[in-house]
């Protein structure tokens, strides 16, 4: 008996207020819908078909590659998106289990969706419920002798007797195949929307003598999302998630309700967060570093006890024993070797520092090899664009690149080789060698007199 998942993802989520459907909306690194998936891991199903229809093109774009889609182009109600996604799936045999699922519910997780698929040889179908305090607007779930499922009951159908019924449909189904198939196709649209509607469903089972269960979950667990004020319930929800499994591996994360962690984020056993960090994409942190406060670091990998504090790293490559800030700002192709620096103000691309080398403050470096244990002064720029080409700077080991050099590429500075403060270098500097490239100082007597009695004379003028 083998699983199947149909994940119902074709609505347009109107009060998201958004050009991007529903289902694509972001959370810590992945779309809605991707969790959803996720949580189908447990079961590892023979096959997921998702219904797609607002902005089918942009919800494939995003699925993984075996995901089997089913276009409802014209959207008449849950049974209809379920009948769709049936006729898509492939290999579905009877006895089978089809696992109905909503696209906008992502903190489901993989332990409850395999205990909703694990049938028993007696159950036709299993379902998810919640008790809520205020259940206004929800499906009331029926319970029939036994704590069986006696059928499902919309709040505007319910009785005095059942309005007072806290036990609400989730919406979330595992049924047998065949059952699930007969039972769509006596389905009707005789209601006042005109749809059909996948609750019918249960009901004719029940009616047919079929064995149903519902599972009790908490109504956080099944939230759908429907706003952006639900979209930041679910994001705080998944983070809370996501923080406490690091921690509990190890990893100390000074204040949880202030580290922001993407579900793709690697973070070893042994490192520290700090509060304010942002940690995205595919970064890695490894053990001993130690990050933030205050860093944003995206599809960076930082290396064993580095620190990284008041920084923004962009794919950048971070060595083991490194030093980052505060206030720098790392952009792709930096790649810092171990023990090497970038300290305050200052902004890197495309450039590699080796070994032990720093560039401590307020600099720029640009298409750029920096070698081992190499200084860079404050105020140095490597002058990478002529407006037209990049071009590339070189500096030996060991070398001293004096404050305010300006070093114009392509150019090649040698191994302990030394550049004087404030100069100009756009020739290649040899090994050992000092340049210097400035013009002579002059000193005018008198100056600051005669420029104050000008402006005296101005002002008596006016």
């Amino acid at each position: 008996m083998a699983a199947h998942v149909i994940v119902l993802a074709a609505g347009e989520g109107k009060r998201m207020k958004s050009d991007l459907p529903k289902v694509a909306h972001p959370v810590l690194g992945k779309p809605l819908l991707g969790w959803v998936i996720d949580a189908t891991s447990d079961l590892d199903p023979a096959s997921i078909t998702v219904v797609v229809g607002h902005g089918a093109d942009q919800v494939r774009e995003i699925l993984p590659e075996a995901t089997n889609t089913a276009l409802q182009a014209e959207r008449l109600g849950t049974g209809h998106a379920t009948q769709i996604g049936l006729d898509a799936a492939e290999g579905i045999s009877g006895d089978d289990v089809v696992v109905v699922l909503y696209g906008d519910t992502p903190l489901l997780t993989p332990g409850l969706i395999a205990e909703l698929a694990n049938l028993s040889e007696d159950e036709t179908g299993r379902l998810i419920s919640a008790d809520v305090e205020d259940p206004t607007g929800y499906g009331r779930v029926i319970r029939a002798e036994g704590g069986s499922v006696g059928g499902i009951v919309e709040h505007r159908d319910c009785t005095p007797e059942q309005l007072k019924i806290n036990e609400m449909n989730a919406g979330l189904y595992a049924i047998r195949a065949n059952h699930l198939i007969e039972s769509l196709e006596n389905v009707t649209n005789d209601n006042v929307q005109g749809e059909y509607y996948l609750t019918d469903v249960v009901g004719l089972l029940v009616a047919e003598g079929h064995k149903l269960s519902a599972i009790k979950t908490t109504p956080e667990e099944v939230m759908g999302i429907n706003s952006q004020d639900q979209l930041a319930e679910a994001r705080r929800e998944l983070q809370r998630r996501i923080n406490t499994e690091l921690m509990r591996s190890g990893v100390a994360i000074l204040d949880p309700d202030r580290t922001y962690i993407d579900e793709s984020v690697s973070v070893a056993p042994g490192a520290t967060i700090y509060p304010g960090t942002h940690l995205e994409g595919s970064t890695s942190v490894a053990a001993g570093a130690r990050i933030g406060p205050d860093v944003f670091a995206v599809d960076t990998s930082i290396g064993a006890d580095s620190t990284v504090w008041y920084a923004v790293l962009r794919g950048a490559e971070i060595g083991a024993g490194c030093e980052v800030g505060p206030y720098a700002s790392l952009r792709p192709g930096t790649v810092l070797e171990a023990g090497s620096k970038i300290g305050t103000f200052v902004e890197t691309k495309n450039t590699t520092m080796a070994e032990d080398s720093k560039a401590n403050h307020l600099a720029y470096l640009g298409d750029a090899i920096v070698g081992a244990r190499t200084n860079v002064g404050a105020g140095v720029v490597t002058v990478n664009y002529d407006g037209v080409d990049k071009s590339k700077t070189e500096i030996g080991e060991d070398a001293f690149i004096g404050s305010d050099t300006m070093l114009v590429a392509p150019i090649k500075i040698g191994d302990r080789a030394t550049t004087g403060a404030g100069s100009v270098i756009t020739k290649d500097v040899d090994d050992d060698a000092l340049a210097v490239e400035r013009s002579g100082q002059k000193e005018i007597p008198g100056y600051s007199s005669r420029r104050a009695a000008r402006k005296a004379a101005k002002d008596a003028k006016d």
